[in-house]
Order: structure tokens, then sequence, then C-alpha cells
């Protein structure tokens, strides 16, 4: 096949070019005139622009609650040929099972995944998740072609102290010819050189220029995220200048299949980053081949001979307006073709969710006229605010306040049915009357639910105990809706378009039972149990302070700390 017409992008120049595209079995041949060659096959793209296919560096494909099989149809759509993904979602549930079960899966969709072996399970020594990798669980992983790397490293105490099953790990990587991902959320940079000087050489948390521009220092790749509920671009594009401009690609980290579908994937970072500044040539070059620099990718990243012929149309630079995909010499089907389309997920019975919570074991005892630590919910961020509150108890308990939206939030430990529930109060969901509640609650995925009663509470609960995991809008006289999600209780086993259609009327059920909030409750609330992130969360054994990094009473406040 041969393009003619189209203006192809350089990325070695940084300029689109007036050529032909020489394409055969999968690969670039040519991007030169060559009038001695034949094409049984030209396509005229003339007044368009021909771009690498895009990358997204990072990702975690449970976040679009669908199997990988599924996530290829809707980020093929979007340009995005190749991904690189964590999956220590599952892998928290089920360990290498679940890692297997991801790489197996993910074979039945054109969309090249690769995978990056969690290196984080469980997050922390501590958290009670479903499994717990080591240094020798994952070595024999490397076997699978699919396998690109150690995944984002989280634990830097673990690092600083150099643990030997943490640098295990790291050694592995690089022995196998590849790399580990850092993952330096709050760390200073003094901190970030430690990471870089350990093996962690990119990094996806920077939410201001200064932390992207330390990671740079620290001869890091960053990679500019713009999920759901992480929205960075925006915070952070002024960091990349033309000389620095090779640091820099783009990740999604985690997105729901709805604003994968609205929106738009890495295409729409692209179009936010040329929207605040970058100019197009240099946004399309991140998108693709400085993400295949970044993870050694060789084969793919610009459109040059022996490269994969992964590739967009593109009719409007700026808009990122696809016209036409290309994932290896083959274009993908259109949208309306792709939505009648859906594959069958792999079956996967590998856990189940195992608890027996009681609507006493939801009880917060406080003192008479009580001082509170209060989880303060950060619209379209995972990291919270440390909240002070004074609240007065009923009966020697804490009692939601709606009017001020103290809410109550719980932890219920779901994979080795111990009985743990952990109880805090957060500030943020604006929950007039019901409770929501997932099996999908970063990084142990173990139950979390939030609500103005106890009663609301345990519907939702009980909602996504019956279907194996999933999540769920309820009142206190019951279920309003629920999505369930029986792969370990993360993932649907339903097409992407059922899924969306769940979705939306999940949200609409929240809606209903609140005033509306203008980011995505679910995937905000499954980030409130995650401890590496700054700063109030909540497990099953209650909460914690990422400052102190260690466990604190929900009252006590020291004098003078109240608001």
């Amino acid at each position: 096949m041969v393009l003619t017409g189209a203006r192809v992008l350089n990325v070695y120049t940084g300029e689109f070019e007036q050529t032909n595209l020489w394409l055969d079995q999968g690969k670039v041949v040519s991007r030169l005139p060559h009038p001695d060659l034949t094409a049984r096959e030209t396509v005229d793209l003339t007044g368009q622009y021909v771009v690498p296919g895009f990358i997204d560096a990072h990702v975690h494909v449970e976040s679009a609650l669908v199997a990988p099989s599924e996530i290829g149809h809707i980020l093929l759509q979007h340009g995005v040929t190749t991904i690189v993904a964590d999956p220590h979602e599952l892998a928290n549930v089920a360990g290498v099972a679940g890692i297997e079960y991801m790489i197996k899966d993910a074979r039945q969709t054109p969309l090249d995944i690769r995978y990056m072996l969690p290196s984080s399970v469980p997050c922390v020594p501590f958290d009670n998740n479903g499994a717990a990798l080591h240094a020798a669980d994952l070595a024999p992983l490397y076997q699978y072609p699919e396998v690109n790397g150690l995944a984002e490293v989280m634990d830097y105490g673990a690092v600083a102290r150099d643990d030997a099953d943490t640098m295990g790990k790291v050694r592995d990587a690089y022995a196998h010819g590849h790399h580990a991902d850092g993952h330096a959320a709050g760390l200073t940079a003094e901190q970030i050189e430690i990471m870089r000087a350990h093996g962690m050489d990119t990094d996806h948390e920077s939410a201001t220029v200064a932390d992207a521009l330390a990671r740079v220092d620290a001869g890091m790749y960053v990679f500019l995220r713009e999920g759901t509920v992480e929205r960075d671009i925006a915070n952070t594009i002024g960091a990349v200048t033309p000389r620095n401009a090779d640091r820099f690609a783009f990740c999604t980290d985690d997105k729901t299949i709805g604003d994968l579908m609205g929106e738009g994937s890495i295409d729409h970072n692209i179009r936010l980053a040329i929207k605040y500044g970058l100019p197009a040539e240099l946004a399309y070059t991140m998108a693709a081949n400085n993400a295949a620099r970044a993870h050694r990718l060789t084969d793919r990243g610009a459109l040059i001979p022996g490269q994969l012929a992964d590739l967009v149309v593109v009719s409007d630079l700026d808009q990122v307006d696809i016209s036409r995909v290309m994932k290896s010499g083959e274009w993908v089907a259109g949208a309306d073709k792709v939505a009648t389309e859906s594959t069958t997920p792999l079956p996967f019975t590998a856990t189940q969710l195992h608890h027996h919570v009681q609507s006493s074991d939801l009880r917060l005892p406080l003192v008479s006229g009580a001082d509170v630590h209060v989880i303060g919910v950060q619209p379209n961020h995972i990291t919270t605010d440390h909240l002070h509150a004074h609240v007065t108890p009923q009966n020697g308990e804490f009692v939601p306040d709606v009017a001020h939206d103290l809410l109550k939030m719980v932890v219920v430990e779901r994979h080795h049915d111990t009985g743990n529930v952990g109880v805090g109060i957060v500030h943020g969901f604006g929950i007039r009357s019901g409770a929501i509640a997932s099996s999908v609650a970063h990084d142990a995925h173990n139950i979390v639910a939030v609500g103005t009663d106890d009663q609301a509470i345990m519907n939702a609960i009980a909602a996504i105990t019956e279907t194996d995991g999933g999540q769920s809008v309820a009142t206190a006289d019951g279920v309003v809706a629920n999505l369930p999600l029986p792969i370990g209780g993360i993932l649907s086993d339903q097409p992407f378009a059922v899924v969306a259609r769940q979705m939306r009327a999940l949200r609409a059920a929240y809606d209903q039972v609140s005033g509306g909030v203008d980011f995505d409750p679910f995937i905000t609330l499954s980030f409130l149990t995650l401890p590496v992130i700054p700063t109030l969360k909540l497990t099953d054994q209650g909460l914690f302070d990422f400052d102190q990094f260690g466990f604190i009473p929900v009252e006590q406040l020291p004098v003078g700390a109240r608001d």
C-alpha cells in the first residue's frame, strides 16, 4: 500500500512533510517518492495529516471496568495503537493468576497491550489485599512477550532502605532488557533523586510544573496525565519546552469507559496540550515517539522504514479530528461497525467477596462534643485534604451531618473474611439521602462505601456482594442501581457498550440521591483507600495519615487544630 497526498509527521525534525508512505507486511517500507515501486493499493489522503499511532505510557485497564479484550474496541477508534498497562488492580485481588488473565485476555484485541509487572502487591506491607507478589513470583512472568518491565514502584520507604525484595524486582526488569517505572507522589526533589538512583526512570505523578521539572532534573521521563479523576495537563503542560520536550509523554492512568468513549484517550491529552499552547508537531511526537523511547519500544513511535505501520490519519491537527486508524498495516474498523461488535472475555473465577459485615460493625464511637479528622475530597484529584471538624455524637457515636456534608465512610475487608471494618468521616460527596458502595478500591480492592445512614450503606454493600463485586447506589429502602463486576470484583464480563450504559444509569442514580458533583464519584471513592497517596485515607484497619505514614484515631485532635 502507498499513502499519498498527506503531510506525514517526521518526529525527528518536528516537521510535517509532504511525502508518500509505503507500507508492506505491517511495516513502513519507505517515505520517499520511489518511482520504481508499485503499490497494490493506493490511498489518496490529500489535505490530511498522518502521525504515528498514539501510545498510552501508563494505564490501568481495570479502571475502565471492562476486560482487556473489550477496551481495544474503544482505544483504537481514538488513535491509540499501543498501551503500557499495569495490571496491579487484578494482581492485588488474585496475584499471578490475575496478571496472567490480563495478558491472555488481551490477545483477543489487535490493540497492542504491553504489561509492566506490578511492583507493589500489596502497595504497602500492612495492606490487607488478596495476594502478595515477591520478586520470585514475578520473575517467571518475563517469559510472556507482552511483559515490558516493572510497573510503578510506590513504596518509597522500601527503595530508600534498599529492601532486598523490592530491589530484586528492579534488577530482574533490567536483566531482561526492560526498565522500571517510578511513582513519586508527594516526594521531595531529594527523594525523587533516590528513586532515580535506584533504577526508576519514569514517573506519572506530576500535578504542577515544579513537580514535572523536578523529575526531569533527576533524569526521568515524565508522563503527563489526564484521566477521569487525575486531570493534570492544564497544570503541568507549562513544564514542556523545546529543549526538554523529549523527556515528556502522555498517559491516562485511570479513565472510565464513559470518559474514554466520550472525550477520548491520549487523543484528548494531545487536544488539551495544543489548547494550552504546545505546538501540534510536538504534542503528536510526545504521544508516540517519546512514549516509545521511554518504554524501550524500538519498533514503533515513528513512521520510518522498519517500524510498525501504526498510524493515525488526522484531518484537523488542533482538534485531533481522526479520519482513519491503522494498526500493523490493517485499517481499523469504523466506529459504526465496532458498536455492533464485542469479544467474549475469558472466564475468571479466582475470587469472590468474602465478608460478614453487620450494621453493628459500622458504628463509630466518639466522645461527647468530639473534634475529628475528616477526609476532604479534592474534585478531579486523587489526593485529599486533611480537614478538621467538630461533631456532636448521638448515643456516643458519630451520625452523618448531611447539612455540612460530613458522611460516614467504611472499608470492609473482603478477601480473607477477617472481619476488619474501618470507619471514618468524609466531606465532599454531597449525598443527601442514601449511599454508594464499590469493590473497586485502590489498591487492596476491599469494599468501600459512603453514605448518610447505616441501612443505606448496608443495602449498597449487599448489592455488590450478591454480584461477586460491583458498584451500587442504594437508599435505606433498597437498591437504586447496581453495576456487576464479577471478574475479581473489578471488571465486567459484558461488552463495553453494555458497561457504558450501566455506568450512565449508575451516575443517574447517584445524582438522584445527591446534589450532583462535578467529578466522577465512584473513581474518586476508589482512591480514598490508597495509603500511598497524600494525605488522609481510610483502609479496613482505620484512618491513615500519609504525612505521618501511620494510622491515627478519627478523634483526639491536637489542641488548637479545630477549624
